[in-house]
């Protein structure tokens, strides 16, 4: 494959993602399918993004942070999805070394970031129902932003930690890496030094970017769920839940695929569950936020109809 490795082990040139090899026949319409998916997901999080920023009935902080999560699924699928085309039409599967840590950096930094951050946005669902009467003054801008703020440090903190870690250890001439990105749990496998160490930083990671973030989801909707039950209204009860629906939805499908990927034991799962497993968080579910928040949101549709109204000279209202 044309790698090359000098005796010391940080002149490493680069890798090979050997990602779908084993299945040559269907390399070319995975190339196809996902090409699609990642063109919907920036056609899909950019319309997000600007029709929440051109509606001034959208400047709340449910839509702000849904637009942090449409930033987010951008930036992370096009760290990723680039080379995973590349590779998918070329025969080489290279990286170099340099795009390996950076992706390995960038990748990790803002998928941790979305685990705080859709943690956070049940918390804001959370003062919008229980506490409806003081919502605008609980999550006033500053705090918001604060909010926000804390999720992108947390994603870079822990990338800074655990990515650094990885790329210490010693590959010993290992460069094929299994899968189709670079990412902690196959590095490690690589290594040909005891990763014991490793393993558990990255099991204690996994605990407090995703069971730390769903426990406190859990607790956000129980809480919901009471208020609503309370309601005597059956159309106040089904808007309350419909305000929440979008968001849970979103929540069981990331935090369901990435639990499989890094809380399950390496050897209860083959190795092409788990490249499918992260192509479904990589490529699919950012494709399906911004389609979920539409299709389930009559704020966002009536605000987009508006939007293309006026960039039409239509009137869709």
């Amino acid at each position: 494959m044309g790698m090359m490795r000098s005796t010391n082990e940080s002149n490493i040139t680069g890798f090979i993602l050997l990602g779908f090899s084993d299945y040559p026949q269907l390399q070319k319409v995975l190339f196809v399918i996902i090409l699609i998916l990642y063109l919907l997901t920036i056609f899909g999080n950019t319309t997000i993004i600007l029709v929440s920023h051109l509606e001034s009935k959208l400047h709340t902080p449910m839509y702000f942070f849904l637009s942090q999560l449409s930033f987010l699924d951008l930036c992370f699928t096009s760290s990723i999805i680039p080379q995973l085309l590349v590779n998918l039409w070329d025969p080489m599967k290279n990286i170099t070394y340099g795009g390996c840590v950076v992706q390995l950096y960038v990748s990790l930094a803002l998928g941790s970031t979305e685990c705080v951050l859709l943690a956070v946005m049940s918390y804001d669902r959370y003062i919008a129902i229980c506490r409806p009467l003081h919502y605008t003054v609980l999550m006033h801008p500053r705090l918001c932003m604060a909010l926000a703020s804390l999720s992108w440090l947390s994603g870079v903190v822990t990338t800074l930690v655990q990515s650094t870690l990885t790329l210490q250890l010693p590959f010993c001439g290992h460069y094929q890496v299994d899968h189709f990105f670079c990412e902690v749990p196959v590095l490690i496998k690589l290594a040909c030094v005891d990763t014991t160490f490793n393993e558990a930083e990255l099991f204690v990671a996994s605990i407090i970017f995703l069971i730390v973030p769903i426990f406190f989801i859990l607790i956000s909707y129980g809480y919901i769920v009471e208020a609503v039950l309370r309601i005597k209204s059956a159309s106040g009860r089904k808007k309350a839940f419909g305000t929440c629906s979008s968001h849970m939805t979103v929540v069981i499908i990331f935090y369901g695929t990435i639990i499989f990927m890094y809380l399950q034991p390496a050897n209860s799962r083959s190795k092409e569950q788990g490249k499918f497993v992260s192509l479904f968080y990589t490529v699919v579910t950012p494709m399906l936020n911004p389609v979920i928040y539409t299709l389930r949101n009559k704020e966002v549709k009536w605000a987009l109809k508006k939007v293309l109204g006026k960039i039409l000279g239509l009137n869709f209202i």
